[in-house]
């Protein structure tokens, strides 16, 4: 069967409030900048797709991370992008101050319009 955003969020909380608060902070956020939207639990964590799946949000013991499917094509002139694979990076949030701190909110647009491109 599979999990729900919700089942997953339950885990989430359960590993720690912080988790859970960055967690719900990157999902309200994607969802004001990015519509529509839709989530899907999968790999363990919650992937985002619009027009295309261009990323999503896991939680790990001391951080979460946001994953770009095609951050390798994004320009990172704010330095925050981390990962060298062929196709995917990554921002590491370790409090919800993160989540604007390190620009999130650009990335987020910035990794839709990867996602658009590489299709």
């Amino acid at each position: 069967m599979a999990r729900t955003v919700e089942a997953i969020l339950v885990d989430i909380r359960l590993r720690g409030e912080e988790l859970f608060q960055i967690v719900e902070q990157v999902r309200k956020l994607t969802k004001k900048t990015v519509n529509p939207l839709t989530e899907e639990v999968k790999y363990g964590g919650i992937l985002f797709s619009s027009t295309h799946l261009f990323g999503g949000v896991f939680a790990y013991k001391e951080h979460v991370s946001v994953e770009f499917s095609h951050g390798s094509m994004i320009t990172d002139t704010d330095g925050f992008l981390e990962g060298s694979g062929k196709g995917r990076r990554h921002i590491k949030l370790r409090s919800v101050s993160d989540i604007q701190a390190k620009n999130l909110a650009v990335y987020i647009q910035l990794a839709l319009e990867a996602a658009a491109n590489a299709a």
